[in-house]
């Protein structure tokens, strides 16, 4: 454990793990308040940057603006690969052509007047591990411990650890996941439901360099995105796949040798990118999607997989996290500067309707998704492939789904904005 003295009449905010968005509001908090507010995070895994190997985000444009203003983009830049294109194509597995419906590119005249690109993909463990860094020299404090318990306690709240320790803070912010312990104990609602797919994600090592496309190949199966990463490995360029298969499916693909895996993957793949190669993975991950009843309790607030869960068809899950963070430190910062109580119903109720309508939005949305493209009902394909081809066509609503997809449309908070706490 790392720790400062606060000083007399500062404030306290716990966080019940150590995921990214936990950092960057842990981050954002200590650099806006110093010791006026001591920021504590509770996590067993939190110091280790390592447990993040092998996945990659796609991070949006109010993601990046985040963490220029935090101060970590100069960072990180050189572990992130910019997506300047996206192809996306619907077809059986056995097709031997995958038409392609819909581009997003720099010819473009939304990506073109924006000046940049719409997400980058970043490695995991290298934003980790600069996000742990910067925190420790802004003085959060790391617990390695897990919570047992939490009870208010007037003023404040009271969080027992496993290590028989007890910490007290005048808010607690629950981040321990889709399956938080906090949020249940709080009595807080879940509305979800598992997917009858799975998540495979891997590094793969191509030939050919990828030149920052991204590929969507919507198969009856789901979504086989094949994502840019940095170059690197083996044959020299490396891209990120995040493959939804159907969970009965899964076990007899994954369960062979490597060579065989890989086998599997080629299947799925462009020819473009040449000659493949497995770096790392595969790892598999349940998919589900849920959604929290309310954000917030007493001295409580949920923080990104604990309020929301949903399909990684969009790769929207880091960035709903991050936005989750900026929306609760402008919550709290404005509390503070005010001389007001962080922990009071008033501010986690302003928290709450900053993010619960766009967290449902987005759920929604990749839900019906994942519905409408896991499917080979004929007449769906055809009206999908119909409904792609629309959008390719019209500019206005390329536009649209470009701002979607970069997290630049509506009402974001500052740091997401780009702008100062």
């Amino acid at each position: 454990m790392t720790a400062e003295m606060p000083r007399p009449g500062s404030r306290s905010l716990l966080i019940a793990g150590g995921g990214l968005p936990s950092l960057a509001l842990a981050l954002a908090l200590r650099q806006a308040h110093g010791p006026a507010l001591t920021v504590t995070v509770i996590d067993p895994g939190a110091a280790d940057p390592g447990r993040h190997r092998g996945r990659a985000y796609a991070l949006a444009t109010g993601g990046r603006r985040m963490l220029e203003q935090l101060g970590l983009w100069t960072r990180v830049a050189r572990a992130a690969e910019p997506i300047t294109a996206m192809v996306i194509s619907d077809s059986r597995l056995a097709d031997p052509v995958r038409p392609v419906f819909l581009t997003f590119g720099q010819e473009d005249e939304a990506m073109r007047a924006a000046n940049e690109p719409f997400a980058h993909m970043i490695e995991a463990e290298p934003l980790a591990e600069a996000l742990a860094e910067a925190c420790r020299a802004a003085g959060v404090i790391f617990v390695t411990a897990g919570v047992e318990r939490a009870a208010s306690e007037g003023p404040a709240i009271r969080v027992g650890l496993t290590t028989g320790e007890s910490l007290r803070g005048d808010l607690l912010v629950a981040a321990d996941g889709a399956r938080s312990r906090l949020r249940e104990a709080a009595r807080i609602g879940w509305v979800g439901w598992s997917y009858p797919q799975v998540g495979i994600v891997a590094t793969i090592g191509h030939a050919r360099p990828h030149e920052g496309r991204a590929f969507e190949h919507f198969l009856p199966a789901g979504p086989f995105a094949i994502l840019p990463l940095r170059d690197g490995g083996t044959l020299g360029h490396r891209s990120s796949i995040v493959w939804t298969e159907r969970a009965g499916d899964a076990d007899a693909l994954l369960s062979g040798e490597p060579d065989e895996i890989l086998t599997e993957i080629e299947r799925r793949f462009t020819l473009d990118l040449g000659q493949l190669a497995l770096e790392h993975g595969p790892s598999r991950h349940p998919l589900a999607f849920g959604l929290a009843r309310a954000f917030r309790a007493e001295r409580l607030a949920l923080l990104g997989d604990a309020a929301h869960v949903i399909h990684p068809i969009a790769g929207q899950g880091l960035n709903l996290g991050l936005a989750d963070a900026a929306a609760l430190a402008d919550a709290v910062t404005g509390a503070l500067r005010l001389g007001l109580d962080p922990g009071s119903p008033d501010i986690l109720r302003a928290y709450e309707r900053a993010r619960r309508f766009d967290s449902f939005a987005m759920a929604a949305a990749t839900d019906g998704l994942n519905r409408l493209f896991s499917n080979d009902a004929l007449p769906l394909r055809l009206a999908r492939d119909l409904g792609l081809g629309i959008v390719d066509r019209l500019p206005g609503l390329k536009r649209f789904f470009i701002g979607e997809a970069a997290a630049s449309r509506g009402s974001r908070p500052r740091l997401m904005r780009g702008e100062a706490l």
